[in-house]
């Protein structure tokens, strides 16, 4: 039942029992209403990795974390880097109260029902069911949103970026006659494959621990929300790639990324945002159709276990179009995608330009963010533009009637939910 039909059965109920004769002393006092809240769980789309102003986060010994610093260990519970600007605080939610931000950059499935500090590279942070549970003793929780699935036990996202982005700036920097001596080894260069990304029997148990995960958020809202009525937005993924560059990306100095080493392309690519074969590209677009596919999967699952679940899927892949990077000249300035940016060291200073680097000092470059990930986790995730019209989705996806939607960017920039 909605919220407004609950409100006018209400109603009815005090008009008609406002006659009835009250026994003295034999009712107790109504309790009063609790707050409404909306609550983001999942990973970094969801908490607002990129858009910046990263508010401190509590770690599992409820001690709340500010920036600890570029040289600190990445487990840290700040680099969940949950944002004030992340699209959950942009939507537009008509009677919501408060707003809980409980995701996690690098968030898997695991860390729902357990402390992700006790899995590889988790961060120090309470599991998100324990922290969803404290916001139901204070809170009525009418909307979740979810993102969950880019990262698991069989790959992850900022492990398919780096991957193809490597091969690129190693394609671009080293020669074939330099190939065992760049990095101390043999480095691929060849463009990324569907099978680099996701094997299908990757994405099949990807899709299996979403799923178990979700099942589980649902079974703790119903047992804590306090009327039991809450919506659950379930978002896929946007591709911060186009499924082509402009053309002024294609080429520098006559060379193009099918050549033996191409350095002034690989610093013109890198300054835009968009150090990648234009061939990763289409495996790119089927990863990220992919992700929407097991986004789908989960909810069509869920539905049919929980029947009377109010569950939405919220497809944003298009989310984008027209304003990924590289999609049209003036890349990364005109996208809704952050650039990829490393660090030479943990100076805070981000490298936005990669002309007259030899390959020495790129793999210097490389091994900050190897050693130091929060130097560049946030490459190639929404900006707080981008943030801004996921928000926009939002606020399509907790309104509609439908099960599933999709939010799509004109070409005019306007943003339709349907």
């Amino acid at each position: 039942m909605s919220r407004f039909r609950r409100s006018a059965l209400a109603a009815l109920l005090t008009v008609a029992t406002a006659a009835l004769p009250v026994a003295v002393g034999s009712a107790a006092p109504a309790a009063a209403a609790l707050p409404t809240a909306a609550v983001a769980l999942g990973d970094s789309f969801i908490s607002g990795e990129g858009a910046g102003a990263y508010a401190p986060v509590t770690d599992l010994n409820g001690v709340a974390q500010p920036f600890p610093g570029w040289a600190a260990p990445n487990n840290n519970a700040y680099f969940c880097h949950r944002s004030p600007n992340a699209s959950l605080f942009k939507a537009d939610l008509p009677g919501i109260t408060d707003r809980f931000n409980l995701a996690c950059s690098g968030g898997q499935p695991y860390d729902i029902a357990n402390a992700s500090a006790s899995r590889t590279k988790g961060r120090q942070v309470a599991a998100q069911l324990d922290q969803l549970r404290a916001v139901g003793q204070t809170h009525d929780i009418d909307l979740v949103l979810v993102g969950l699935g880019s990262n698991n036990s069989s790959f992850t996202f900022g492990s398919v970026a780096e991957k193809c982005a490597n091969r690129f700036i190693a394609d671009a920097w080293t020669g074939w006659w330099e190939f065992w001596a760049y990095l101390g080894g043999p480095v691929e260069q060849e463009p990324c494959s569907d099978a680099d990304l996701a094997t299908s029997a990757q994405v099949a148990a990807a899709t299996a621990e979403t799923t178990a995960a979700v099942r589980q958020i649902l079974t703790t809202l119903d047992q804590i929300d306090a009327d039991g009525q809450h919506r659950i937005v379930f978002q896929d993924y946007t591709n911060p790639l186009p499924p082509e560059l402009a053309s002024t990306y294609w080429e520098e100095d006559s060379r193009d990324d099918t050549r033996d080493k191409f350095r002034d392309l690989g610093a013109e690519r890198y300054a835009a945002g968009c150090p990648i074969h234009r061939a990763s590209l289409a495996p790119g677009q089927r990863f990220s159709q992919g992700l929407g596919t097991l986004v789908s999967s989960v909810r069509s699952t869920l539905s049919a276990e929980f029947p009377s679940a109010d569950l939405v899927y919220l497809n944003v892949q298009r989310a984008f179009d027209g304003a990924r990077l590289c999609e049209s000249a003036g890349s990364p300035a005109n996208a809704l995608a952050t650039p990829i940016r490393l660090q030479d060291g943990t100076s805070g200073v981000f490298v936005t330009s990669l002309s007259g680097y030899d390959k020495l000092d790129i793999q210097r470059i490389a091994n900050t963010c190897g050693t130091y990930f929060q130097t560049c986790q946030e490459s190639w995730h929404p900006s707080a533009a981008g943030h801004q019209v996921l928000g926009r989705c939002l606020t399509g996806a907790a309104a509609t009637a439908a099960r599933t939607v999709a939010c799509v960017r004109s070409t005019d920039g306007t943003v339709r939910v349907s």
